[in-house]
This record gives structure tokens, sequence and C-alpha cells, in this order.
């Protein structure tokens, strides 16, 4: 050890060490609760587990500081406990910012599985716990959550941080958890972070045994033709099923949403019949992982969330089977779900929230390696980007293995046909790439979707991937807010009106977007294709296009809104790039201005099963122009220069858009009123044309009506 000798009398007044911690693997970072002359540390002494004394050298100046870092000889053994000495202090040494380093990730970083690796004769269980001196295995007579501990096993040291132990004969249904000691003293027990089931809301983890959890014939559709033949339709299970008018029995549950035969009183198609009919390509389910805002016990009781709250990310959330109490059952159910949506020829898309957890300190995350799984501030503080505190670092090795393990699991376990990844911006370049890479070779039309917003995370501007760096991120597509806000008006400013509401010129931007986005201001984003937009007006965020059209333009007539409502449904389906609907949209959903539902009651967030035989025209409009949309090619073009070659704009000015969709076989004139007068298109010839296809009703093909989408094709 080294020690500086001075002559200087120890002051009996000096300030006390608050903390200290390992920054780097030979770094040691101490804070005092005040600042202190470096002369006055010839007392400070560094030991190690067996009490003997370890070598260091200080960083810096003489001048007083608060802060200080001893660097070792050797690199320190974070499985050991270190205590640091100062006066008559003695002070643990914790595991700091080194779990974010790369040379962490360079030692630890493990490859293979982890979690219950289940045989018929043997379980081995396997967790990375890096930063642990002792991992245990806690098993538990049954899933009841106030069950006995019936076992404490110890774990052995593996490679690479890791922790195992095997245990003999068939385990299928154990419940168990973890014990974690660390160097420091700390204990923390969780469940497992790889768990695949779960006792009722999910702090135990259970044992599966896949033979047990598969349905007869149940597998992957064939693969998808292209993105851009996709149409999604965004739902909430709960809210598909819940409302009494929904003729559904299994109100609120996976099994609900694929009931068949059901009707509304006045004998309207309800749940997956109206789906089917509807003629939507995939289906967006919100959060079905097991989420942590719902109590699984109180599921009699009335409950709501969204679900973006992650807690077993690789377990179905219990509240939406008919018997949570059972870790099987939600497993089938939910298969069970996925195969008769794919029977009825729908493809589902998982909305998926590896951005951030429900409670970072109480997430297994944070209880086995503390520190890792998160981004943190300069300060220690948790970064909060995703604005719920405890963003992700998926730039890190384990978490990014996580993430692409858990949609691996998902793809080929469950037979998902997609992923929407909740706030993908947060996340860095190299890990969807992988999450891509990995998904092509289960099946490369797995369509793979996101909120590329630019989020204050912190990762570096060039590493986010975010809608600016879409060109680093190929066949990954990303919200088209731009879109959404010039055919609306924007969404957090209720009173500001886009294209269809009144919004003045705006028309030139939104004829870009529709062209597939490609000529965008760079500040939006850079894409490499059509099928990197998903076009939108209305998703489950927000308030709904019928609530946002009640504040901009109150004193409209019921026609008028249902004109200026379809004309904002349509412009999706008539866009380059993916169409994307939020469920009952096309019947005029209402939240009765709710904006942010999340948690809000079933009366605002369930789909009222009335209305889509009181907007029945609007309904139908929508399936022909959803049909339109499957049967011409011209309008799933998946090349910028095929959109440069068969979409020729016309016009873009004074609340009038149109152009014209062509071919050597056929050509058709799309045009958009959003006057509330009639409007002609100039010197455009149109003798030619007939009207195939309009939203009012008008024997003159000349003369386009007030809020109006009309299609003409040449005869």
């Amino acid at each position: 050890m080294l020690i500086i000798h001075n002559k200087k009398k120890l002051e009996s007044n000096l300030p006390e060490i608050k903390q200290a911690s390992i920054e780097k693997m030979n770094q040691i970072r101490i804070q005092f609760s005040g600042k202190i002359n470096w002369d006055f540390l010839e007392t400070l002494t560094l030991l190690d587990s067996q009490k003997q004394l370890v070598d260091y050298k200080r960083q810096g100046d003489s001048q007083q500081e608060d802060t200080i870092n001893l660097f070792t000889k050797k690199g320190l053994d974070l499985t050991k406990p270190y205590t640091l000495t100062f006066k008559d202090q003695s002070v643990p040494v914790t595991t700091g910012a080194v779990v974010r380093t790369k040379e962490f990730d360079d030692l630890f970083s493990y490859d293979g599985p982890l979690g219950a690796l289940y045989h018929p004769n043997k379980t081995i269980f396997r967790l990375w716990a890096p930063t642990c001196c002792q991992v245990e295995l806690l098993l538990f007579e049954n899933n009841a959550p106030d069950a006995a501990l019936s076992q404490v096993l110890p774990m052995k040291k593996g490679a690479r941080g890791t922790y195992e132990i095997s245990l003999f004969g068939d385990r299928k249904n154990q419940v168990y958890q973890y014990r974690l000691s660390f160097p420091d003293g700390k204990i923390n027990e969780t469940g497992d972070p790889y768990a695949k089931a779960a006792i009722i809301n999910g702090d135990r983890s259970v044992v599966l045994s896949p033979t047990e959890t598969q349905l007869t014939n149940f597998k992957r559709m064939s693969a998808f033709s292209k993105p851009e033949d996709a149409i999604i339709y965004e739902l909430h299970i709960r809210d598909f099923s819940i409302a009494e008018n929904s003729g559904i029995k299994n109100k609120g549950k996976f099994l609900g949403v694929v009931e068949t035969g059901t009707k509304n009183k006045k004998g309207q198609m309800t749940g997956l019949d109206y789906l089917k009919d509807l003629g939507v390509t995939h289906v967006q389910i919100l959060p079905m992982f097991d989420y942590g805002s719902i109590d699984e016990e109180k599921v009699d009781k009335p409950q709501y969330n969204w679900g973006y709250d992650p807690k077993n990310y690789n377990v179905p959330e219990g509240s939406y089977s008919t018997d949570p109490t059972d870790p099987k059952n939600r497993i089938l159910e939910m298969k069970e779900m996925i195969a008769n949506l794919h029977e009825a020829g729908l493809r589902v898309i998982m909305d998926v929230v590896y951005n951030h957890v429900h409670s970072a300190n109480d997430h297994a995350f944070n209880k086995v390696v503390p520190g890792y799984y998160f981004r943190y501030d300069e300060s220690g503080k948790l970064v909060a980007g995703s604005g719920v505190k405890n963003d992700t670092a998926s730039e890190r090795k384990m978490m990014r293995k996580y993430i692409i393990d858990s949609v691996y699991y998902w793809a080929k376990e469950y037979s998902i046909d997609g992923f929407r990844f909740d706030l993908m911006g947060i996340h860095d370049i190299e890990t969807m790439n992988d999450v891509r890479k990995t998904l092509d070779e289960i099946d490369s039309s797995i369509i793979v979707l996101g909120e590329g917003w630019d989020l204050p995370t912190s990762l570096d501007d060039d590493q986010k991937a975010s809608q600016k760096n879409a060109q680093h991120i190929p066949h990954i597509a990303h919200f088209n807010d731009a879109l959404r806000d010039d055919t609306k008006g924007h969404v957090f400013e209720a009173e500001k009106p886009g294209f269809i509401n009144g919004g003045k010129n705006l028309e030139v931007e939104l004829l870009k977007s529709m062209m597939g986005g490609q000529a965008l201001d760079s500040i939006r984003g850079n894409y490499l294709a059509p099928n990197q937009l998903i076009q939108y007006t209305e998703a489950h965020d927000n308030l709904t296009l019928f609530d946002k059209l009640m504040i901009t333009n109150p004193n409209d007539t019921d026609q008028q809104r249902q004109a200026r409502h379809l004309l904002g449904t349509s412009i999706p389906l008539l866009s380059q790039g993916i169409p994307f609907l939020h469920a009952g949209q096309e019947f005029m959903r209402t939240k009765n201005g709710d904006e942010n539902s999340f948690k809000s009651p079933d009366q605002i967030n369930q789909i009222d099963w009335d209305r889509p035989y009181k907007y029945k025209e609007n309904v139908s409009f929508i399936k022909e122009l959803i049909t339109f949309r499957k049967n011409q090619p011209l309008l799933r073009l998946n090349s910028y220069e095929e959109i440069k070659k068969h979409m020729i704009p016309l016009i873009a000015t004074d609340q009038l858009i149109a152009y014209e969709l062509k071919n050597k076989k056929e050509s058709y004139l799309v045009v958009l009123n959003a006057s509330n007068l009639p409007q002609e298109l100039g010197n455009k010839e149109l003798g030619n044309y007939k009207i195939y296809l309009t939203s009012v009703k008008t024997k003159r093909k000349n003369e386009f009506p007030a809020l109006s989408v009309t299609i003409l094709k040449q005869k």
C-alpha cells in the first residue's frame, strides 16, 4: 500500500466517507461528506475479503475535493467484499458503474441459454449474476402465492458470471425463486428474468414442460408476401370484448378475441367475425406479456391498464386468462387465441416494451445484476427518456441478448407474426438490426415496426434506432407522425387542425408522406423504402380522430363530421407504405375526449359494438377501400423508383390533393377534397374516366364533393 507521509496533524473534524464504489475493474470512487485535502488521506486503507491490504495509487493533485479515485494494481474481484478504513470509519465498497463499462461486458457477457432448462429427467437452472458472491435456488411446495419454502439449494459458479444447479427427476411445474447475496451484505430474492411461466401476479417463476403447453398442429402461417401488403389493425384484448353489447362470453380474455358467431342486439357482427369481414391482414395487440399494474388475484373487479409496464417479459398476462392461478392456463389460452386468429387468416403482431420496466428497483433485472440493465446519468440517477424513469440499456451485451432471446422465443414458441417496439428510439441501432437478423432466420416476412421517436435518453444520436437513422435499420418500419399530424393536426396541440379539419398549406407535405415519405425533411426520417413507414392517423395514444374533430370543428353537423372522419381514415389506406388502423376507427370510435386512457375505466376504453351499426356506411366504405388496396398493386409499391414511375402528383393546394396511379394496363385518379365546398381538377381531362369509388355520392365526375374521397378509373 502506498502511504503519503507528511507532518500535518490529522484534524478531528475531517469529512466522513459517504460512499465508496467500484467504477472500473481497477478503480474505486470515494465520495466524502465535504471537501478534504489529500494530505489528510495518509491513513486511508483498502482491505480485501481476507483483511489484507490492497495496493493502490491516488489520481489528481492536492487540491481540496469531495471525491477522489483510487486505482489498484490488479483488477478487483467483484464477487468479494472490500473495505475502506479512514480515521475510525470502516466502509464497505459497493459495486458501482463498473457494471456499465465495456470491460465488464467483455469479461462477463454470456452467450449460452439461461433460465430453467427443462428435460423430463433433469432441469438445469442457470442465472447470469456476475456481481454476486452467492446464489441459492429456492423451491416452493406449490404455486400458491403463500406456499411454504421447501428447499434452499446452493448454486455453483459457472462460466462468465453464471451460477447453475441441476436437479434430477421430472421438475415440471416446480415453483422457484433465486436468493442472491452480494459482497456488501445486500440480499435479494427474485423470480427468474428468463421465466417462461409464473404464479399469479408473477413474483415466483415456474418450470415449464413444453409438451404440456403445446396445441395440436399449432405452427407458423406460411410466409407473408411483403410488408406493403399488410393492413394492420391495433386492438387491446380487454377493449375488444368487455362491453355488454359485444355478445362475447369470455369478456376481457384471450379466448374472447376469437369467439365466433357473436352479435349485438341489432344483429351486428362483433368480435372475430367482424374483424375477419373487415379485411385487415394483421392484428396488432397491445401488451399481452405479464405486466405489473393489474392485480391478477382481483380479476373479477374492474381494473384497467394498457399494459406498458413489464414484469415478466416472456410470460403471458394472467388477467387475460380464465384461470390466472394455473401457470399453464394463460399460455395455452394465448396460443389458442393466436391459432384461431391464424385460422381466420389474421396474423398477430405483438406489442413489446423492452425500453423500460414496471419498477426498476423491484424488477428481476436490478435484483440480479444491480445497475447493469438500465441507463444512468453522471449523477447516478436513472435516465428517463422513456418518460417512466428507467430506460433500459440495449447497448449492453446482456440486455441486447435478452431482447433478442425474448423475441426469438415469442416468434418460435407462439408463432408471432410481427413485433411492434414501444419507444423504439430508446434502443440502439445494433440491437434492432440484430433483432431483424434473428427473426429473418425464422421467417423474413415477420414484420418489425416501432416508435422511432428521437427521445432524450443517454445514447448518442447516431446510435438511436430513430426515424432520423432509418437508413441504418433496413426492413424495420417507423410510425409516420408526419402523415398523422398533417392529416388531422398535431396530437399535442388539441385545437390545431390538419388537412381534413381546416389546416392550411399542408397539402404538399401530406402528399409527400402519402408517396412513401421519400422527400420528407430529414428531421422526420431518412427512409430507404416505403416499407419503412407505418401510415396512420389514429392509435391507442392521444385523442381518437373523432374526439380530435369534436375539438377542432365543434360546429360541424354530424354528416360533416362523418365525412371528415372518413377522409382522415382513408388517407393511410391510399398511401404508399404500410397502413394502420386503430380498432374502431372505421366507425368513429370515441373515448369521450380522454387523450391518455391508459388506466381509464372500461366505460372509456371499451369498443362500443353499436357504433359499427350506427355508422355502417362508413364501415362499408372502409371495407371497399381495403378491398381496393388489396387488389391494386399500384398502392403497394415497394421502391421509390416504382413510386416515381407509377404515382404521379396532380394537385396539392387549396385543401385539394389529387394524384394518378397508372401503369401500361390501367389508370386511376385519387382525389381528396378537404374543403367545405365542391372542387374541380382544373384542366385535367376526365372524359375517359368513370367513378370507381366515392365516400360522398355524386354523379358529376368532374366535380368532387366537399369533404370527400373519390377514386376514378380510366375506361
